[in-house]
């Protein structure tokens, strides 16, 4: 049975009333009013209310030029190694055409969404990743528009890193705007831009909740909690580097919880022993990190691999790390996970920035039922028929069969009008 060597990871799922409330009324506000309410709750929500909200040419310039020659090359090879992944994973999907009967052709198509909307963090870090998978993987995908939106940090505006990577990674428009003001200029469109098909991007508890009221008004990628990571670690991996990247993870955020699973009591009790000695040493975010490990770290050992991989599993973590002696019996046993990180050499932190994977996650256990973001996620997969008067011969009087049974008789007639029509007599 599986002990606790420290309890704490939890999930907050509770929707507190003022957010909700708040939320609606901005969303509302802006679907009736239009720009004049956006303008005023991008001023007293980000004292921010510029002439206009969408981002100018002369702007985007002046964000080049404020970035370092040396972080340009490395957010164009972070770029390039997310934007190659996604067309390699686009080119598995395929169209399909079939004939299952004869004269009756089945087939799907993935058409691209008309227009997406992108939206970056901006609050205690400046996720400029962030602008790479929410622009990139659209445009991989073949979505004719994305608009990209991020919070003023500045008196200028959008932070100039995060600015320059928006325009890198092909974005249309861009929006200096923040959190529930620019979810809803995105879903209804701002000044002479239109609304989006759907909108993707993390953000707090409000931008979760814009992006849950939003939802059928607009498409979106999930809604997405505090960010996670797990650790699945035996005796054979180096506690002070699972304890890095347990803290590495939790520094995003004081409710950021943080697992380790092992088989090894020692190496847990390592493990603690590790985190402590970071925190109490140089750890660079130890007043975060630190505040969501004592909250919401957790340290469990169990008796046999199968249980460590059904306790990882009823978390369901956003992000889970393996660093064990048979990774490769996790890797084909483990079943709920946002993104999997097999090996000592596989961190977290190589997805959340440059390695090609998407880093927008399911959290809150909804890796139970739904993968991360995607190029797949920017597509429709839509069906279509094409039938011959022989193949709707063989089609229509199940249908019509059915269609009786439900007391739907106009379906009925619509079957029987066809195979009348084919045997040459007119319908009563």
């Amino acid at each position: 049975m599986a002990e606790y060597l420290k309890q704490g990871w939890q999930h907050d799922a509770a929707r507190s009333e003022e957010v909700v409330k708040t939320v609606s009324r901005i969303l509302h506000d802006v679907e009736t009013e239009g720009l004049p309410a956006i303008r005023r709750y991008s001023e007293q929500l980000d004292n921010w209310s510029p002439e206009s909200f969408v981002v100018g040419a002369d702007e985007i310039a002046k964000a080049r030029e404020a970035v370092p020659d040396e972080l340009a090359r490395e957010l164009e090879f972070a770029l390039g190694q997310v934007r190659n992944f996604a067309a390699k994973q686009r080119e598995t999907l395929t169209d399909l055409e079939v004939e299952t009967l004869p004269g009756v052709v089945l087939g799907h198509r993935h058409i691209p969404v008309g227009a997406a909307g992108s939206y970056s963090p901006g609050g205690r870090y400046p996720l400029i990743a962030s602008s790479i998978m929410t622009v990139a993987v659209p445009k991989a995908a073949g979505v004719g528009t994305v608009v990209a939106a991020a919070p003023p940090r500045e008196a200028a505006g959008i932070y100039p890193p995060q600015l320059y990577t928006m325009d890198l990674a092909g974005a249309d428009v861009i929006l200096c705007l923040g959190g529930v003001q620019a979810f809803a200029a995105l879903a209804f469109g701002v000044e002479d831009v239109k609304g989006v098909d759907m909108v993707v991007g993390a953000g707090n508890a409000f931008v979760a909740e814009a992006k849950r009221q939003l939802f059928g008004t607009v498409g979106i990628d999930l809604l997405a909690g505090p960010t996670e990571v797990a650790v699945i670690a035996d005796e054979t991996a180096d506690p002070r580097l699972v304890a890095a990247d347990l803290l590495g993870q939790a520094e995003h955020g004081p409710n950021s919880p943080a697992l380790l699973v092992t088989t090894s009591r020692p190496f847990g009790q390592a493990v603690l022993s590790e985190v402590d000695r970071w925190l109490a040493g140089q750890w660079p975010t130890k007043e975060v990190a630190g505040a969501a490990w004592r909250e919401h770290g957790a340290v469990v050992v169990a008796d046999s691999l199968e249980e460590a991989a059904a306790i990882s599993d009823s978390y369901a973590p956003e992000h889970l790390e393996v660093q064990t002696a048979d990774d490769d019996w996790y890797f084909e046993h483990l079943r709920n996970y946002g993104s999997l990180f097999v090996g000592p050499e596989s961190t977290v932190a190589y997805s959340d920035k440059s390695i090609g994977t998407n880093h927008v996650l399911p959290t809150g256990r909804a890796a139970r039922y739904t993968g991360g973001l995607w190029v797949g996620k920017f597509l429709k997969t839509v069906t279509y028929q094409r039938l011959t008067p022989d193949g709707g011969a063989l089609v229509a009087p199940s249908t019509a069969a059915i269609a009786d049974a439900e007391l739907m008789f106009g379906h009925a007639l619509t079957a029987r009008l066809r195979l009348d029509e084919r045997a040459g007599s007119t319908p009563r």
